[in-house]
């Protein structure tokens, strides 16, 4: 940056951003011939040819590195401004691009930052409204929730009572469904701002974790959950806490959608160079001809658990949109309807 700041003070230079790129080009070329002059003046009256020759091309050979050293240099503001873009896009890491140049790279780094500093206030003013919204839906829905419960305790005729019953039924979906959005969007924030570096993880550790969130819903349903690996550690992208929410949702989906008294089996294996985890299930599956629905969130694919339990279609959506993030890939497979399901997540082996 420094070449470019030391040319953009140069008047006739101070607006183009080629003639930056020219003026050093021209200076390059015009090494050699600055050197020959200066050789045949001061140099020694009976110079050889083949001298001449030997010191052309060495001021034309040091002239082209010298020329594309600094013209190198002067790619900088680009490479900074891309840079800037990269990280802002993989960690939400905002930029402070320098906004005072005038030339045309100086004009794409102040966009870029202007551009981004006006997307930051734009999500955080976003988030804002959906929060005021749903609070204020929620008001109102519990303005319908009381007044179903002031019915109730009027002991009213039995259809006013079963009305009355909807209507907190409803009310109380509403609730669960403001819930999950807002959690959704708190979730996909804090992802945005997550960083890419190499983690150790301990896989037995990730096992018990996974094990002791999901214990309660796995006795509730009597289903067993084996786990296996091939590893004892891998040297993963993700970070562990993100990898372990990513299989609790593939766990808890796999419960959700098994019958009671079976079991589903969580293994690591490497396949291709890559960190294998797979969930598999002998529950109710899938038509593979809706596999990418299910990755929507709130798709309208979302069906009733076994034992009726809600589903709302994000778990699958924040597992893919996390995988994605840390460069991984996110597969789903089922022979058909009451076959089963795997879903599995693959991460390269930094190791």
């Amino acid at each position: 940056m420094k070449l470019y700041e030391r040319l953009s003070n140069i008047k006739f230079l101070k607006n183009s951003y080629a003639f930056k790129f020219l003026f050093v080009a021209f200076v390059g070329i015009h090494i050699p011939l600055i050197g020959m002059l200066l050789f045949a003046v001061y140099g020694n009256k009976t110079i050889l040819a083949s001298t001449i020759l030997i010191f052309a091309l060495v001021m034309t050979l040091l002239a082209t590195a010298v020329t594309l050293f600094f013209l190198k240099q002067l790619n900088k503001p680009i490479e900074t401004a891309s840079k800037a873009l990269d990280n802002y896009r993989n960690e939400r890491k905002v930029p402070v691009l320098p906004t005072n140049f005038s030339d045309e790279v100086g004009l794409l780094m102040s966009n870029i930052q202007k551009t981004i500093i006006d997307h930051e206030r734009f999500i955080s003013e976003k988030q804002d409204l959906i929060y005021l919204l749903s609070h204020d839906f929620k008001n109102f829905t519990g303005n319908s929730q009381g007044l179903a419960e002031l019915i109730l305790h009027e002991n009213p005729s039995k259809d006013v009572s079963d009305y009355a019953k909807l209507i907190l039924q409803s009310t109380n979906q509403q609730f669960i469904f403001i819930d999950i959005f807002i959690k959704l969007i708190k979730d996909e924030d804090e992802l945005s701002n997550r960083g890419l570096q190499t983690n150790t993880i301990n896989l037995h550790a990730v096992f018990d974790s996974v094990t002791s969130q999901l214990g309660q819903k796995l006795l509730s349903k009597q289903i067993e959950l084996k786990t296996s690996s091939e590893l004892e550690e891998a040297v993963l992208m993700i970070d562990e806490d993100l990898l372990v929410r990513v299989l609790v949702n593939l766990v808890d989906n796999a419960i959700k959608f098994s019958f009671s008294n079976s079991e589903i089996k969580l293994t690591v294996s490497v396949i291709d160079g890559k960190v294998a985890f797979s969930v598999s299930d002998s529950g109710i599956g899938f038509d593979p001809k809706n596999k990418v629905e299910l990755y929507e969130k709130f798709t309208n694919r979302g069906r009733l658990g076994t034992a009726n339990e809600p589903s709302t279609g994000i778990g699958l959506y924040l597992c893919r949109k996390i995988v994605q993030k840390y460069h991984g890939d996110f597969l789903l497979d089922s022979e058909g309807v009451n076959q089963g399901a795997t879903f599995s997540v693959l991460f390269k082996n930094e190791k």
